[in-house]
C-alpha cells in the first residue's frame, strides 16, 4: 500500500476514491469499500481511500477512537486498498471550505467517488454527497443495517464502553482489539502469581472496562490470556490501565508491541478487601478464561 498525507503527493492517473473517517473499519465501512474495490477492479484502476487522523469525531467531539492510525492502515491494507491518503484533521483543516475539499479531489484525478449516505465535508459539514458530483460521478452507499439499526462507529463505541465486546464483534466482523507497547509497572501481578504486561495504548483509544478472556499476538506468537482494563481500586489506583496476563508465557515483553483481542467479558472490575481476596479472584478469572479459550 502507498501511504501519503497530501493529495498532491498521490500517484498520477485516474482513481476510484472512497472518503470517510472509517474509524474501526467495521462491517458498514467494509460494505462501502468492497463496492468501491469492485468498481476499481472492473475498470482496472487503483482505489484510493481518503481518510483523517484523528477521526473527525475524535477531534471535534473528543470521543474515543476505535482504531489507531496504524490499526486502520493495516485493516485497509488487508481489504486490498492500494493507496491511503491520511490527512491530519486539525483546526486548520476543520475550517476549510467545501470548495477547498473539492479541489483536493480534483488533484486526485478522481473518476468515481464513494461515500456513505451520512457523509458531510467542509466547514460546518456544509458539503453533501451531491456536491461531490461537481468533481466525479458519486456513489452514495446506504448505511448497512444489522440488528435493526445502522452499523456505525458510535454504536460500536457505546457497546465497548459497556463492556459488550461480543456484540461489538458482530458489528466489526472481528474481535475488538487494542495495540500497545509493554511498559514497566509495579509488578503487583507477579507477587500475586499472575505477572502482567502493562500496555501503553494511543491516546483516545477506546478500552472496554472490566476483566476479559483475550487473545494476545506479538513477536513471540499468539497466546491466550486474561486482561484487565481499569484503575485497580484494590491498590487505590487512579489511571486507567490495560494489563494482560499471557497463559504459558514466561519471557520478557518489555518494549514489545502486543495486540490484545477482547473475546469475552468475565466480570466487572471491583475493589477487594485484601490482596489475598484479589489473588483468589484472579485464579477464578484464569480458570474461566482458560475454559472459554479451550486451554
Amino acid at each position: 500500500m502507498i501511504l501519503i498525507n497530501d493529495p498532491y503527493d498521490a500517484p498520477t492517473g485516474p482513481k476510484i476514491v472512497a472518503i470517510g473517517s472509517f474509524d474501526g473499519v467495521h462491517l458498514g465501512h467494509q460494505y462501502l469499500l468492497r463496492r468501491a474495490l469492485r468498481e476499481a477492479k472492473r475498470r482496472g484502476l487503483p482505489l484510493l481511500v481518503y481518510t483523517f487522523d484523528p477521526p473527525t469525531k475524535v477531534f471535534v467531539k473528543g470521543v474515543g477512537m476505535l482504531s489507531s492510525m496504524s490499526e486502520k492502515v493495516d485493516l485497509l491494507r488487508e481489504l486490498g486498498v492500494e493507496i491511503a491518503l491520511v490527512v491530519p484533521f486539525n483546526e486548520a483543516f476543520a475550517r476549510r471550505s467545501k470548495d477547498e475539499f473539492l479541489e483536493d479531489l480534483r488533484a486526485l484525478e478522481a473518476c468515481a467517488i464513494y461515500v456513505g449516505e451520512d457523509f458531510g465535508f467542509g466547514r460546518g459539514r456544509s458539503g453533501t454527497p451531491q456536491d461531490l458530483q461537481a468533481v466525479a460521478p458519486t456513489v452514495t452507499v446506504p448505511l448497512l443495517e444489522l440488528g435493526g439499526a445502522p452499523v456505525k462507529s458510535t454504536r460500536i463505541r457505546a457497546l465497548l464502553e459497556a463492556g459488550r465486546v461480543e456484540e461489538a464483534k458482530h458489528l466489526l466482523g472481528r474481535p475488538y482489539s487494542a495495540r500497545g507497547v509493554v511498559a514497566g509497572g509495579d509488578q503487583l501481578g507477579r507477587t500475586l502469581g499472575f505477572p502482567t504486561a502493562n500496555l501503553r495504548v494511543p491516546s483516545f483509544k477506546v478500552l472496554p472496562p472490566g476483566v476479559y478472556a483475550v487473545r494476545v499476538t506479538g513477536p513471540h506468537g499468539t497466546h491466550g490470556g486474561m486482561a484487565n482494563v481499569g484503575t485497580r481500586p484494590t491498590v487505590n489506583g487512579r489511571a486507567l490501565r490495560l494489563e494482560v496476563h499471557l497463559f504459558g508465557f514466561t519471557g520478557n515483553l518489555y518494549g514489545e508491541e502486543l495486540e490484545v483481542a477482547f473475546l469475552k467479558k468475565l466480570r466487572s472490575e471491583q475493589r477487594f478487601e485484601s490482596l489475598e481476596a484479589l489473588k483468589a479472584q484472579l485464579a477464578q478469572d484464569a480458570e474461566a478464561a482458560r475454559r472459554y479459550l479451550g486451554l
